[in-house]
């Protein structure tokens, strides 16, 4: 009799404790949940951004046609429901989810979402006539040059048409340059007014923006996408120093600490109240030179750079093991990289020896300007630049250091206007296209809206990677993106520097945040305990 009540009280506990867990790991609704960065955004139109900041909050406001799946770079329908494609490829015909609603602003309320909003998005970007074609649209000129035309079939269904086929065109449709924006918002408020008050049909609606400090977003209740978002709202918050933030989320004052430096790892891992995710990264950091500025036009120069840096000790010092010296200038993770190209080696006196071969065997002065903000690519840009400039000039090469504000920085490169600068990416869609093509390719290199801010130029390159879009076998893009690294590798636009791991600091209640390669801080499906 005591076995059997034993057993009871045993099966009985069990059950009890089951039905505990599982209510613990049932999402709920509610809270607000504060995530600190370093930086603020510039603008919050998708189609005139190029900056991280501005993007992980328009992740949040907007969606696209097609969606990344969670913690993938494969895609799935969102704002549309699927497609059908012309047997020569040029033409993408895409049927429109009804009933998708685009948050209210000022006095106005909701409405739905049609094709007219989807034409409107595009057309303002492909017409520089177009009234609302206000800004650099530098992503157009990356990643959709080859759309001639977007029309409206009728009220749910848009055709898009194509110069070319090409083969990322999909992914490049999930990516935030084409999330589709309130017609009616912008012709009422005008593109600055939008910018500054974003309307899309996201999981979040704009609230307000103290510059400097923080964006406040909250629950949109009409979302499409049921039943998320849970959460309430969304604070991005400025904290500059990461000493701050991480200050701040110990103290419990945030909830997600964004762009968590290998120094600080260590102290969010051994916090039990707190969790450290992280995740390889699919980025680059890079020192361009600009081909544009002497003697950055000559190649011994830019071969001499590269044998002047010693990049391991850079890897060594700065990423503590949470990164890998980048070979080429795209990540090591992605397929289609070249793994049989060999680094250029640390040598201070082949770096002299290629600089007198160029006609400076006495050296020469430049700039070298560094980022103020951080990424994963380069968690202390400062000091990763006066390690840099300390070493360049053991082989003759005086680097003044330079840095401006982060949008200032960024409009300043794209102009072209510096000798060397501290730059990376992080991939918008897991295809070699968005490393090499939108960052070295000839048609990148546009003075006031450059991604190729080494503005570099390569004909044979160019032919390479226009045959690698337009082919849909894996294998033939494999091979030619190959190639482009080998030729890229001998030009030297750029000294590759590295990769580095992704890793964010969070509380230990905040539950399925999404550490994905291409998602940058989407809180869709995100859930607080606390």
């Amino acid at each position: 009799m005591r076995i059997g009540r034993v057993v009871l009280v045993v099966a009985i506990l069990a059950l009890l404790v089951g039905s505990v867990i599982g209510i613990a790991q049932e999402p709920k609704r509610g809270g607000v949940l504060v995530f600190a960065r370093g930086g603020d955004s510039v603008r919050l139109d998708p189609a005139d951004i190029t900056d991280g900041e501005s993007v992980k909050v328009c992740n949040n406001i907007f969606n696209t046609l097609y969606e990344f799946d969670k913690g993938a770079t494969t895609v799935h329908p969102a704002l549309a429901t699927g497609y059908e494609v012309s047997e020569d490829g040029l033409e993408w015909t895409f049927h429109l989810r009804k009933g998708v609603m685009f948050q209210p602003w000022g006095n106005h309320p909701s409405y739905e979402m049609t094709s007219s909003d989807v034409v409107f998005t595009f057309q303002r970007q492909m017409d520089a006539n177009n009234p609302y074609h206000k800004g650099d649209f530098a992503y157009w000129g990356y990643m959709y040059n080859y759309i001639t035309k977007v029309e409206a079939l009728d009220k749910y269904t848009v055709k898009f048409t194509l110069n070319r086929r090409y083969a990322p065109f999909l992914l490049n449709l999930a990516c935030f340059p084409a999330m589709i924006v309130s017609e009616q918002a912008m012709k009422d408020m005008g593109v600055e007014g939008f910018r500054n008050h974003p309307v899309g049909t996201g999981p979040f609606k704009f609230v307000s923006w103290t510059r400097g400090s923080e964006i406040v977003l909250e629950r949109f209740d009409d979302y499409w996408n049921k039943p998320y978002p849970y959460l309430d709202g969304v604070i991005f918050k400025v904290i500059p120093e990461e000493g701050a933030r991480l200050m701040a989320l110990k103290a419990g004052d945030i909830d997600v600490m964004d762009s968590v430096t290998p120094d600080n790892a260590p102290l969010i891992e051994q916090d039990p109240n707190l969790t450290l995710m992280e995740a390889p990264g699919l980025n680059v950091g890079y020192v361009a030179m600009n081909e544009m500025v002497k003697p950055f036009d000559n190649v011994l120069v830019r071969l001499a750079v590269n044998y002047a840096v010693d990049k391991k000790m850079l890897v060594d010092t700065f990423y503590k093991g949470r990164g890998e010296v980048a070979v080429n200038p795209m990540p090591s993770n992605l397929w289609g990289w070249n793994d049989e190209i060999t680094d250029y080696p640390y040598n201070p006196e082949l770096a002299k020896a290629f600089l007198a071969a160029a006609g400076y065997p006495n050296g020469f002065d430049t700039e070298l300007w560094y980022m103020p903000v951080f990424r994963d690519y380069f968690p202390q840009p400062k000091l990763i630049a006066q390690a840099i400039q300390s070493q360049l000039a053991q082989v003759g090469i005086r680097a003044k250091l330079v840095t401006y504000d982060w949008g200032t920085y960024l409009e300043k490169t794209e102009a072209g206007e510096h000798p060397m600068c501290m730059l990376g990416w992080m991939g918008d869609n897991g295809d070699p296209d968005n490393f090499l093509y939108v960052l070295l390719d000839k048609d990148s290199a546009t003075v006031g809206s450059a991604g190729n801010v080494a503005f570099y130029k390569n004909d044979t390159l160019h032919d390479i990677l226009i045959a690698a879009q337009e082919s849909l076998d894996i294998n033939t893009r494999i091979a030619l993106y190959k190639q482009a690294q080998v030729i890229i590798h001998g030009d030297a636009p750029w000294l590759t520097v590295a990769t580095a791991d992704r890793m964010v600091g969070l509380q230990n209640y905040v539950h399925d945040y999404d550490l994905a390669p291409v998602l940058k801080a989407r809180f869709e499906f995100v859930w607080s305990s606390k």
